[in-house]
């Protein structure tokens, strides 16, 4: 078992220790500090996503990182028969064109550490946080998952909220917070 912390991105050190997840762009999300490319530096500083850290406790290592920030499911862009069936979960007094949801902009584990259970354990960490502190309402978590990840974000109960074109390197997909309330 890892013995990690989960904790806020600090600019001035996360981004000088070594860190590779196998993905130049997620690696460069969280290593990079130039002001021209978007990364995890640039978007602490325009408030756009919070980006945490796991760490190791022993090491302090950066095992895997996740970047938060806020969204909506939007009917303009889901697909009719995915709105239709995810709207039948909402009451009828408080079905909307949106709806709240909180987006995981970016998911990376270490190349060690992949299948071993630590992107879930991410996942499970971001659904109790919401969970616990609704400080806002949020009824779905949504991502857009590299397709190579899309089977990851579905063994862990995402689902598609668009058909992808085949070209698409992405896929919008959705969690029902709400679920796990039941």
């Amino acid at each position: 078992m890892i013995d990690y912390t989960i904790r806020k991105f600090r600019p001035e050190t996360d981004t000088e220790k070594p860190f590779d997840c196998g993905n130049s762009d997620l690696n460069g999300f969280l290593l990079e500090t130039g002001s021209k490319e978007p990364n995890a530096t640039l978007s602490k500083k325009e408030l756009l996503a919070a980006t945490y850290i796991v760490e190791d406790n022993h090491t302090h290592n950066i095992l895997g990182y996740f970047s938060l920030l806020h969204d909506k499911i939007d009917r303009q862009i889901a697909d009719k028969t995915i709105w239709n069936k995810l709207s039948r979960e909402i009451p009828n007094s408080k079905r909307r064109s949106s709806y709240p949801a909180l987006k995981i902009g970016k998911l990376a584990v270490s190349q060690e550490l992949k299948s071993h259970g630590l992107g879930t354990q991410i996942i499970n960490f971001v659904e109790w946080l919401y969970l616990q502190d609704q400080r806002a309402g949020c009824r779905f978590i949504t991502v857009d998952a590299l397709r190579e990840a899309e089977d990851f974000y579905g063994k862990n109960f995402f689902k598609r909220l668009v058909n992808p074109e085949p070209e698409d390197e992405t896929v919008l997909m959705f969690f029902d917070l709400k679920s796990l309330l039941q």
